[in-house]
């Protein structure tokens, strides 16, 4: 049997925790090879390790049968390696073109030559379906063209093995189907990819075989079509997962939450757009009320406006009957509200800070946290090791362990113990399970729901249509900044909900402007 990629025996350690434990991993040319684990499992480590980016502490790595060492990206590059990452490798102010191109410029004369890279990367963009503007500016365009740019980046440097790093955790999922079929046409040219992921819908859909690790250790290696997903969830998680949820009927209290056209506007390179179209709504107590969308319908800005990241252009706020439209992000945090933001790194932590400091950013200048204006880190240490221990925070070097190096399933529920363990009024939750595997998706499910029978009002925004159906007491549908729809998950599907998220239906009894009536 002739592997393209052999990695045998790998190890790898960090301090206070061994990421890889004797991993060997084999891929086949022209294969689609998935990478599964929970968050935490080691798979981006065993993958920074194959691209260079780590060396490893024992074990070997065979590139089409020969040894080789890889000090770094350029050595990966060389033997045709490249790599996706989760989090895209992009300088928002260059254009696509420059992005790609950026690292293998044709240079003459002292010149740099653009024309010839600009026909490459057009040719290729058209014969795998990665369609793209090359003079587009990076930080103008969507996500999920932004990880067509970083695939071009690899095809590019001609690129025969291509991992990609939880490619679909922030696409739509029109994006997602899209991505699937480009990368079954890659696979079909032979190309081989290793495809890191925690989503087993994705892993039957596309990959031939699949090799899973749990807590750094390789648990096995199975066809994916003689295998069902409830195996591949057992053998990522140790255990069955439940991803059911039974809400409890319960009738909806006092309103925690009013909304009254609101309205805000975006103002990009001179223009000025209307991104939130005064849009009214109420969320109660004891109730989970979400916010559906396709990306970029004014779900963003919606919730920045609501937790103060941004000052909304018309319309109110009330949060318990008081009028907070124009107060400070402390005022609301400390009068109820919690948020769960989209953006982990951009909104929800300092990533150089430790976890125990990411545990008190909102809560740092209460009594117990400091006096006279000097932190009581014994207080803020124990503090964090309760929240660990209380939300299973995972994490090398406990309280003290950068933000920066855990899992973004551990990040997240960093986020998740800080927020709820203010005992907010209202929590909003964005995208809170956005790149997590089934176990972590469980545990923030529970979290939600917990919230919500004890009384407490929710406001999800998810693009995930089976979270959507399954947390929801009540369904927002947003399309172009305007709520269409008001609905019922139990007397909807999943089609019909797509209908109205696509904007090709509108619900009779919901005006224009959004105000359900």
């Amino acid at each position: 049997m002739e592997y393209i990629i052999e990695m045998l025996g790998i190890t790898k350690e960090f301090p206070g925790i061994v990421a890889n434990d004797n991993v060997t991993l084999r891929v086949k040319r022209g294969e689609i090879h998935a990478l599964l684990g929970e968050n935490g499992a080691g798979k981006s480590t065993l993958m920074n390790v194959l691209f260079g980016l780590y060396q490893p502490d024992r074990g070997k790595i065979k590139v089409r049968g020969k040894e080789v060492h890889i000090a770094g990206p350029r050595e990966a590059n060389a033997l045709g390696i490249g790599m996706v990452h989760q989090h895209f490798m992009l300088v928002e102010n260059f254009t696509v073109l420059q992005n790609i191109v950026l690292g293998a410029e044709t240079v003459r004369g002292g010149f740099l030559k653009m024309d010839e890279a600009r026909e490459k990367v057009l040719a290729l963009s058209e014969r795998y379906g990665l369609r793209v503007d090359p003079d587009a500016l990076i930080s103008d365009i969507s996500v999920g063209m932004q990880q067509r740019v970083e695939i071009l980046k690899m095809l590019y440097r001609d690129n025969e093995i291509l991992i990609l790093d939880e490619p679909t955790a922030v696409l739509t999922p029109q994006e997602i189907d899209e991505l699937m079929h480009i990368m079954r046409g890659l696979a079909a040219e032979g190309k081989s990819i290793i495809f890191i992921t925690h989503k087993l819908n994705e892993i039957k859909a596309v990959a031939d075989r699949c090799t899973v690790l749990r807590r750094g250790k390789l648990v096995g290696v199975v066809d994916v079509a003689g295998t069902d997903k409830e195996t591949l969830s057992e053998m990522m998680v140790g255990r069955k997962v439940d991803l059911n949820i039974r809400l409890t009927p319960r009738e909806p209290g006092e309103p925690v939450l009013k909304v009254d056209k609101l309205t805000v506007h975006s103002r990009r390179r001179g223009q000025t757009k209307k991104v939130v179209d005064a849009v009214s709504f109420t969320v109660h107590r004891g109730e989970i009320v979400c916010i559906a969308g396709i990306e970029g319908n004014g779900q963003t800005e919606l919730v920045y406006a609501l937790t103060g990241l941004i000052a909304p252009d018309g319309g109110s706020i009330e949060l318990l009957g008081r009028d907070v439209t124009r107060k400070s992000i402390r005022h609301r945090n400390t009068h109820g509200l919690a948020h769960i933001p989209e953006d982990r790194h951009k909104h929800g932590l300092v990533l150089d800070y430790s976890l125990a400091e990411n545990l008190v950013l909102q809560s740092y200048f209460q009594p117990r946290f400091q006096r006279y204006g000097f932190l009581r880190y014994d207080n803020i240490y124990a503090y964090a090791e309760t929240l660990i221990q209380k939300y299973d925070i995972r994490s090398g070097q406990g309280a003290y362990t950068p933000a920066r190096s855990m899992s973004g399933g551990n990040q997240q529920k960093a986020i998740v113990a800080r927020e709820i363990d203010r005992d907010p009024d209202l929590l909003i939750a964005v995208q809170p399970t956005r790149g997590l595997d089934v176990g972590a998706i469980e545990y923030i499910h529970r979290q939600l729901v917990q919230q919500r029978d004890a009384g407490k009002a929710v406001l999800l925004v998810s693009l995930e249509l089976d979270e959507v159906m399954n947390l929801s007491d009540r369904i927002l549908v947003i399309y172009e900044g305007a709520i269409v729809a008001d609905l019922n998950p139990k007397e909807i599907t999943i089609q019909e909900l797509g209908l109205y998220m696509a904007g090709s239906r509108r619900q009779a009894g919901v005006a224009a402007g959004g105000e359900v009536v």
